[in-house]
């Protein structure tokens, strides 16, 4: 899972409430007030702020009781990257493809890229069955799938499409009983 360190700089506006806490402190909380969770092109979704070196020195607006200080700090961010191969876990199955649990964003599988064999959609369990192969798909496996596309969603995180209809992508169990048979027939 890819997840980036950026160094930013900006300015924070540390409230007078906040006076009385050291000036770090204040400013890292403002600092996460801010950038937590939001969503950017470039950057991807601002998991946290992990530090911050703030200047001393602060300038004040009038009419405003707050003071100003330049910061430099440092961003965590998930952006998955085209072609990437992540892991994770099935957190909801519907009729059209699985949502895979990401980290700080969910995946999706449509249907068509689980797997080169028709599929049904199983609403009691709920569950994708395999056709052919009787294999099972549901809630709580673990996957291992290709990332295809990633888009911004305007107020509702990344849309992160994958794929597990790859060599060695799929369910970690159906991945290691193939390797198994592999190693089995080249051991013959």
């Amino acid at each position: 899972m890819v997840y980036r360190l950026y160094r930013v700089r900006d300015v924070v506006r540390i409230p007078p409430e906040k006076f009385s806490k050291p000036l770090e402190e204040a400013a890292l909380e403002e600092l996460r007030k801010t950038y937590e969770g939001i969503i950017t092109k470039n950057m991807g979704i601002i998991v946290t702020v992990l530090d911050a070196k703030i200047e001393p020195e602060g300038k004040i607006i009038p009419g405003d009781g707050a003071t100003y200080h330049k910061a430099e700090f440092t961003l965590l961010a998930f952006y998955p990257f085209i072609k990437e191969v992540v892991e994770g876990e099935v957190n909801t199955v519907v009729a059209h493809g699985v949502f895979v649990d990401l980290g700080a964003s969910d995946g999706f599988i449509f249907i068509n890229q689980i797997a080169d064999e028709k599929i049904d959609y199983d609403p009691t369990r709920p569950a994708l069955i395999l056709r052919e192969s009787r294999k099972i798909l549901e809630k709580g496996d673990k996957v291992r799938a290709r990332v295809y596309n990633v888009a911004p969603l305007p107020g509702k995180g990344l849309r992160v499409q994958m794929t597990m209809r790859q060599p060695y992508l799929g369910k970690i169990e159906w991945i290691k009983k193939e390797l198994e048979k592999q190693r089995k027939s080249e051991n013959k």
